[in-house]
């Protein structure tokens, strides 16, 4: 598959410095869309084209598994990986009912990040090289 542009990233969290993190390590190969609450990524899920989303749990108002369930019914093809630095089997089962992607215990490990990642952008799109050129290089 030959993509002539490149996936559109929403990451939500309230927390700035993360936001950072995440844009570094994804900003060679994703357009990024942000968000600092649920309530901020529904609202760009309904008006923007998003291919995956990568939100954290515990955000202002709308938690991420609530923010889940609505951008579900909003495109329920969507890819969501939600992030946590309070992962337990009980949240694990909780984001599956909520037909999220996966669930990423905070502090992420990059190499897990960027698996999680592709492989949901794989199996959602069928493309296995979303990490290669001509958007960026994994250097």
């Amino acid at each position: 598959m030959t993509r002539t542009r490149p996936y559109n990233l929403l990451i939500a969290d309230d927390d700035d410095a993360f936001r950072d993190i995440l844009r570094d390590i994804f900003q060679p190969w994703f357009s990024l869309l942000e968000a600092e609450s649920g309530e901020q990524a529904v609202e760009i899920v309904e008006c923007e084209r998003v291919d995956l989303v990568l939100l954290d749990m515990n955000m202002h108002e709308l938690s991420g598994i609530d923010t889940i369930r609505i951008v579900k019914r909003i495109d329920s093809r969507l890819p969501c990986i939600l992030v946590t630095g309070e992962a337990s089997d009980e949240l694990e089962m909780e984001a599956r009912r909520a037909d999220a992607w996966g669930v990423l215990p905070k502090p992420i490990r990059k190499r897990e990040l960027l698996k999680s990642v592709s492989t949901a952008i794989d199996s959602t799109y069928g493309d296995p090289d979303v990490f290669s050129l001509p958007f960026g290089s994994m250097n």
